[in-house]
């Protein structure tokens, strides 16, 4: 077992445990990894399935399963499955009127289901969100923000909109943040001269996007503090990272869902702005106070 100063069976919550295992991905064998991506990709799994079911469908050993846990500190799989079974034993509140709001929403035939299949993921996505991380997280991952000489927000494809948005919000407030890729140039581009007290927060989402796991490689080796925003702990960017957060995609529909995306984004800028200096607030005011003096916002009393 390695040397770890892990606490033990209920001491760690099983987010957490996932934290830790998410954090040696990156230097454990092909096989440990196969096990660990597994975990991460179904943690829901690991409290209700035997160490030999989890095994099959991981496609691994049982005995990969037991080292795999001593790489996180516990001394077998069982002592690794125990927060998983106690939090199952706990469950999560359940909620009876809104079970019955969600089936009437289901009446009148099939575009009815498919309204209240659509309410139900984007709620389930958003309580998962916010079980599965805490204030403390958020808060650490907006300090960095506040203190970084650049903060640099990088998202392609259906987070390109997220990432400029939580720049352009950010900006008002504290000026040092950046959303990448700029036009006509490749993410990796905006990073030459980034370094230690700079911060990278970067998304993907399955299918990931090679541009984004190369980027955040090479803003680790360039001493970038990392904050990854992915669909499981398992994502090729959360190696790298410093703070890491899983943001719950699940949809009835075709595309893939960013409610939780947004939800997370919004906390994460609220507690930017709490966390920022006196005169943030001050900033934010002039400059609503100035587009309103140039005419940029409708006004009823001045329209002809």
């Amino acid at each position: 077992m390695n040397d770890m100063n892990v606490p033990k069976g209920n001491d760690l919550a099983p987010a957490a445990v996932l934290q830790r295992l998410a954090a040696q991905l990156a230097g454990l064998t092909p096989e440990l990894r196969k096990a660990a991506a597994y975990v991460l990709d179904n943690p829901n799994d690991v409290g209700v399935s035997s160490i030999r079911e989890i095994a099959e469908a991981a496609n691994v050993k049982p005995n990969t399963l037991v080292r795999m846990a001593r790489t996180v500190g516990y001394d077998g799989y069982e002592e690794f499955r125990k927060p998983f079974r106690d939090e199952l034993r706990t469950g999560r509140d359940n909620f009876p009127d809104r079970a019955r709001w969600l089936q009437s929403l289901s009446k009148g035939g099939r575009l009815g289901g498919l309204y209240g299949d659509m309410a139900a993921a984007s709620i389930e996505n958003i309580e998962a969100l916010f079980s599965g991380t805490t204030a403390d997280a958020l808060k650490d991952a907006a300090d960095l923000i506040v203190k970084a000489r650049t903060t640099y927000v990088l998202g392609v494809g259906i987070a390109n909109a997220q990432a400029r948005i939580f720049a352009y919000l950010a900006g008002m407030a504290i000026g040092n943040v950046a959303s990448i890729p700029r036009d006509g140039s490749l993410p990796v581009d905006a990073l030459v001269r980034a370094g230690k007290g700079d911060v990278l927060v970067a998304m993907t989402f399955k299918p990931y996007r090679r541009e984004v796991v190369e980027t955040v490689s090479m803003a680790a080796e360039q001493g970038v503090s990392v904050v990854a925003i992915s669909d499981s702990l398992a994502s090729p960017i959360m190696s790298h990272a410093l703070h890491r957060f899983v943001v719950p995609m699940e949809t009835p529909q075709f595309f893939t869902s960013t409610v939780a995306l947004t939800a997370l984004l919004e906390t994460l800028m609220a507690f930017v702005i709490a966390d920022a200096a006196p005169d943030v607030i001050a900033n934010i005011e002039r400059f609503h106070q100035r587009r309103h003096a140039l005419g940029i916002y409708w006004d009823e009393d001045t329209a002809l």
